[in-house]
Order: structure tokens, then C-alpha cells, then sequence
């Protein structure tokens, strides 16, 4: 379960929320839309421990307070970012990145020849050309690629919390068709908590069921189901965000 209690994020002194709640139970698939600039973003690099952010109030993942944990405590804990812009980390290959990580909490000696199968099956299934496993991380590659690798680490670390920071945004049809279907093979196989931060209902659509939030004006203005999504899409962020303010406005008048 992750769990947002009375959360108030800032940056560099500027607020981006206040007095957020939200509770996600394991196996949910959670979508954070908005128009650019409220703050979704700021949310995965909050939940991942990024320390540029301040955090008051507190995050709760399987009833432990990670608040103040660093971003390699999450990470151990099963919190995976997939970003939209992924970096490239010259010097460090695919597989050399992956085998520390997956070497680093056991004492077992990794199988080689099972990671490298691993591996090699992944890439089949992301049509991703094999060589990536010992390229280096990101360097030379497409804005497609960079998010099949994402995925590629994602199914080989096994994370129990995905964030997906705008996977979507600059991939062609047919990429999108193979990152949407990987991840809902993933969710199928390991049904780990989902947070989705996106702009449209491109990806999401392959899931059967999600839970969607609006945000505006520092916090969540409405909650739904696909509905929602495809309201917003068809009404436009700044159009039904406003109607939902004035709506709540009038309630407490």
C-alpha cells in the first residue's frame, strides 16, 4: 500500500501542493493527469526521494514511513522510476548496471547464463536489438529505445511500485503498441502498484481498470475512473479543472 498523508511538496520555495491525501492499494493502477506545470511530475521525483523537493507530511509504502529514506533505500524497497527524458550514464553497460543491482542484497553468486537469457528474452519481447545489453546506458540512443531499456531494467529488477513519468510522450504508434503491452504483461504477471502520470489515454486504455485524479491549484480537484480520463480528453484540462473548483466552491458556500 502507499499512502500520502497530508502531503505539501515545495521547490525551491515555490509550493506545488498542499494537505494532499491519497491512499493506493496494492495492485491498483493509479493515473495523474493535468495541465503542464501543476506539479505531477514533482510527485514521482517526490516519491523516489529526489532532493531537490521538500516534503512535509509524510509517504507511507507498506506501512513504513519512507519519507526521509534516500533514494537508494526506495529503491531496494521496490520503488522504480520510469522517466520521461531517461539520462545516458557513459562508462556503465546495461548488463553491468543490472548485475550490480541484482547482486547487491544477496550473498548467492549470480547466474550468469540465466541473467544473460533473461535478458536476451526481454529484449525479443521489446524488439530490442540484443547489443543494447552490453551498450552503454542510454548513449546513442532514440528517445524509443531509451524507454525499451527502461522497461528492459523494469523487468529485470521485478519492482513492486512503478512510477511512469510521461513514458508515452515522443513515441510512434508502434512503439507505444509495444511499451503499453509490456507493461500490461508486467502487471499481469507481478500486479504491482501503478502511479501514471500522463496526458493522454493512449497507454492507459490497454488496462481493464484505473483509478484517475485531475490536479490543479495544488491538489487533486476530482477523481474518477476511465471516464474521467476521457472527459478530460474530450473537455480539456483547464475546462472541466475549473468547473470541478467552482463546483466545490459552491458546496461549501
Amino acid at each position: 500500500m502507499l499512502t500520502f498523508e497530508n502531503f505539501s511538496l515545495k521547490v525551491n520555495d515555490k509550493e506545488l501542493f498542499n494537505n494532499l491525501n491519497l491512499k493506493i492499494n496494492d495492485g491498483e493502477i493509479h493515473v495523474l493527469m493535468g495541465q503542464n506545470g501543476v506539479g505531477k511530475s514533482s510527485i514521482a521525483k517526490a516519491l523516489m526521494g529526489d532532493s531537490n523537493y521538500q516534503v512535509d507530511g509524510k509517504i507511507i509504502y507498506n506501512d513504513e514511513d519512507i519519507t526521509n529514506l534516500s533514494i537508494y533505500e526506495r529503491s531496494k524497497r521496490g520503488i522504480y522510476l520510469l522517466n520521461q527524458s531517461p539520462m545516458q550514464i557513459e562508462g556503465v553497460t546495461n548488463a553491468e548496471m543490472l548485475r550490480a543491482a541484482l547482486s547487491s542484497d544477496t550473498k548467492t553468486p549470480l547466474n550468469i547464463l540465466k541473467f544473460n537469457k533473461e535478458l536476451e528474452n526481454i529484449c525479443e519481447s521489446l524488439e530490442l536489438d540484443k547489443s543494447f545489453i552490453h551498450r552503454e546506458i542510454n548513449v546513442g540512443c532514440s528517445g524509443g529505445e531509451r524507454k525499451k531499456i527502461e522497461l528492459m531494467h523494469m523487468w529485470m529488477l521485478k519492482p513492486s511500485l512503478i512510477i511512469l513519468d510521461e513514458i508515452d510522450s515522443g513515441l510512434d504508434v508502434d512503439a507505444i503498441k509495444i511499451v503499453s503491452n509490456s507493461l500490461k504483461k508486467y502487471y499481469e504477471t507481478y500486479k504491482p502498484i501503478m502511479l501514471i502520470i500522463t496526458h493522454s489515454t493512449t497507454l492507459i486504455n490497454n488496462f481493464d481498470n484505473y483509478f484517475v485524479h485531475l490536479l490543479n491549484n495544488k491538489k487533486i480537484v476530482k477523481s474518477g475512473d476511465k471516464k474521467l480520463a476521457s472527459e478530460i480528453l474530450s473537455k480539456g484540462f483547464k475546462e472541466l479543472s475549473n468547473t470541478f473548483v467552482i463546483s466545490e466552491n459552491l458546496e461549501n458556500e
